[in-house]
């Protein structure tokens, strides 16, 4: 018999937002859609235990795609040793996605190693929705660079919907940065071919 499934799920919106593709150099240009990891620290940033997480399992995108230009004064230490000395600052150029909004879903999955002596998987759970109502969090949620604060991060809302018009295929996306179960050993892994379909953008491990 199968076993329960625990899931979770959140919204977040804002004007503007970044998700990174590697292979855009100094230049960075986000992909159309959140990475698993991005929406992985997401949950993160609410609840977590050190016997289990919450994993992304898909994200509907609920405003049609649009990208701009961005460009910020970079002014800290790992500027050229000439903007160091003149104290100039160093120009990062980046494309990035505009008027934003995300509903998230993920499920409650245990750590590789680690055995629990109670339900620990629905007490993640309940104590993430807890403190996603009441805005409590370990540090700020962002759309990609910090400084990419949502003007939204709580509940779904009834009145957002996906963008069913979207279709569209991405030919290689960061899925994560570190291993599975985040004990900081950096391990990259891509996914091939991924598909938004009727703005819906599943993940698969």
């Amino acid at each position: 018999m199968p076993s329960k499934a625990y899931t979770a799920s959140f919204e977040i919106a804002g004007p503007l937002a970044i998700f990174t593709r590697p292979d855009s150099g100094a230049t960075f240009v986000s992909y159309p859609a959140p990475t698993f990891s991005a929406l992985r620290g997401m949950f993160d940033c609410v609840a977590w235990l050190r016997t289990a997480f919450l994993r992304p399992t898909s994200v509907e995108i609920c405003r049609p795609l649009q990208f701009q230009r961005y460009v910020t004064n970079y002014r800290g230490p790992l500027r050229k040793s000439d903007q160091l000395s003149k104290n100039a600052s160093y120009q990062l150029f980046a494309t990035v996605l505009v008027d934003v909004c995300y509903k998230v879903y993920g499920e409650a999955v245990s750590r590789t190693g680690f055995v629990s002596t109670h339900n620990h998987l629905h007490y993640l759970v309940e104590k993430f929705e807890r403190r996603l109502r009441q805005g409590r969090f370990h540090h700020t949620p962002c759309l990609g660079w910090s400084e990419f604060t949502p003007t939204y991060f709580g509940p779904l809302r009834s009145e957002t919907a996906p963008d069913r018009t979207l279709n569209l295929e991405i030919p290689s996306m960061l899925h994560s940065v570190f291993d599975p179960d985040a004990s900081g050993l950096p391990k990259p892994r891509f996914h091939q071919n991924l598909q938004v379909r009727q703005g819906e953008l599943r993940f698969v491990e």
